[in-house]
């Protein structure tokens, strides 16, 4: 099970969300190239990214921070986060992304992502609130079942699916690990768990099945009540 701790980039720095809400943006460092750094020592093989400015805008607006992190650090990234097009997709490669996370764009148009799927290495986010499909920075609910959405990626070739059960994101309030697996069974594609990790409690019941690939560590890194080194250890990485 790959553990991927995860920065969202929000005015150059590092920040955490509560439930996805703009408002509550808890700042970790105005420096977040050092903190993916740090990941890296500890053992990191993925950095999960998101340009939450970018999410909202619908065009890249991290663009500086994200650099500097690719250019000072070797660890793999992962990045989402207003990503609608492909010149934006080439861009990011370029620029030496590793894979590229398409949320928003997966519902509006999911020809679209399996196009480009066959061409890049893709991950698909799929955000949740109460079952249905959250776009646009979590900022619309649409009518869409997150699983519904997730059997349409069955077999497109993307790299993984990211689930995030948006009402616990930031939370500490547990993962929802149902969620997690009902959205694995529905696409058969490897998925990775995201939203409300707490502890050691949370990876010990997503570790129990191979239905799962991966779980974003966000929060419980930052307050402490996740040993991302130890937890290294213990679940390897991948």
């Amino acid at each position: 099970m790959t553990i991927l701790p995860a920065i969202d980039l929000k005015d150059g720095e590092a920040v955490r969300l509560t439930k996805g809400l703009m408002e509550s943006a808890k700042v970790y460092s105005s420096q977040p190239w050092e903190l993916v750094k740090r990941f890296e020592e500890l053992g990191a093989e993925w950095v999960h990214l998101v340009d939450l400015n970018g999410a909202f805008a619908g065009e890249p607006k991290n663009l500086e921070q994200i650099e500097k992190i690719r250019q000072n650090c070797s660890v793999k990234l992962e990045l989402g986060g207003g990503i609608r097009d492909e010149a934006t997709i080439k861009r990011y490669l370029d620029l030496g992304i590793d894979r590229v996370i398409l949320g928003s764009i997966a519902v509006k148009d999911p020809e679209f992502v399996k196009a480009m799927a066959a061409k890049y290495p893709v991950v698909v986010g799929i955000d949740a609130i109460d079952g249905y499909v959250a776009v646009e920075g979590w900022g619309e609910v649409s009518e869409m079942k997150a699983t519904d959405l997730a059997k349409a990626f069955a077999d497109a070739g993307v790299e993984a699916i990211i689930c995030t059960d948006v009402g616990r994101d930031g939370t500490l309030g547990g993962v929802n690990v149902d969620f997690t697996l009902d959205i694995a069974r529905a696409s058969g594609i490897p998925t990775i768990a995201s939203g409300g990790v707490r502890d050691d409690s949370d990876l010990a019941a997503l570790a129990v099945t191979d239905e799962v690939a991966g779980v974003i560590i966000g929060k419980a890194f930052y307050e402490g009540t996740i040993d991302l080194e130890e937890v290294m250890k213990v679940y390897g990485n991948g």
